[in-house]
């Protein structure tokens, strides 16, 4: 099982699981919560089949990686996919991340650059700033996020099962893009995900990433579902053209958050037409 130690938390080291697979231009793929590098399946295969070198990983918290109680911020975040390129010394990546996973890419290249980047992805973006604020009137109110915390730690099972009901939008795509067994797995994942870090990543989501977006020097596709009931496109997705300089923007139609396993028609063929060029 390959690992990386990206820090320590009193005896223990922190390590990083990750999957590297296939040859060709390096494809990292940097997963949503509340699941795992395992989720891009839909994705890896294809991109395996197009001629690409794929890595996956597990953020810290969750997967095969360490559950320590430290680093649930963005700077760590970035700081620890830093160190797997920095471990794989590999060069013109595309770097893919997925709901939190976008915060992760946006950080990166906004405190790292470019140098080891070719090209970037963001898939049911957080960026560019969730929260509502007086100088951010199309954010999210912060009560809805105080609701969370409290939900999460009053019972975190109970929590997910309403969360992953709302990012497969099971009640419209249940037994047609989302299967019940879909379903289940992912709530697997998500119950064996740290319950500090299930908590502690919630209030990531409220990261300002509008300084990091200027910094952002290569070309980046973002795919977002129009009925993304955990980040509302119109809060997320519908406000970054005109924030990146080099961006191409597709809208998945009546896509939910996670149209990465509901949609990977649309999905694939726009990350793959994007590698291409």
């Amino acid at each position: 099982m390959p690992r990386i130690t990206v820090g320590t938390e009193n005896s223990a080291a922190i390590e990083i699981h990750y999957e590297d697979h296939g040859f060709g231009q390096p494809v990292v793929l940097i997963h949503g919560y509340p699941l795992n590098g395992a989720s891009w399946e839909k994705q890896e295969r294809v991109l395996l089949q197009a001629g690409y070198r794929v890595i996956s990983y597990d953020r810290r918290g969750f997967g095969k990686s360490s559950q320590p109680t430290v680093g649930y911020d963005y700077d760590t975040f970035a700081a620890d996919l830093n160190a797997l390129l920095e471990h794989l010394d590999i060069s013109d990546v595309v770097l893919v991340g997925f709901s939190m996973g976008t915060g992760e890419v946006t950080r990166y290249l906004g405190t790292y650059g470019s140098t080891r980047v070719a090209k970037a992805v963001l898939m049911g973006t957080i960026p560019p700033f969730l929260l509502k604020t007086s100088d951010n009137p199309e954010g999210v109110d912060g009560a809805v996020f105080d609701e969370i915390n409290a939900a999460v730690v009053k019972d975190r099972p109970a929590y997910f099962k309403d969360f992953l009901d709302n990012f497969y939008n099971v009640d419209v795509l249940g037994g047609t893009r989302i299967s019940e067994q879909a379903w289940q797995d992912s709530f697997t994942v998500a119950i064996g995900a740290s319950p500090y870090a299930a908590r502690a990543c919630v209030d990531t989501w409220l990261t300002d990433f509008r300084e990091d977006l200027p910094k952002i020097d290569v070309p980046m596709l973002l795919i977002h579902g129009d009925a993304d009931r955990i980040l509302p496109y119109a809060a997320t997705a519908a406000r970054l053209p005109g924030l990146i300089k080099d961006l191409e923007f597709v809208t998945v139609q009546g896509g939910p958050h996670n149209i990465a396993w509901t949609h990977p028609d649309e999905v694939n063929g726009a990350l793959l037409a994007f590698l291409a060029k």
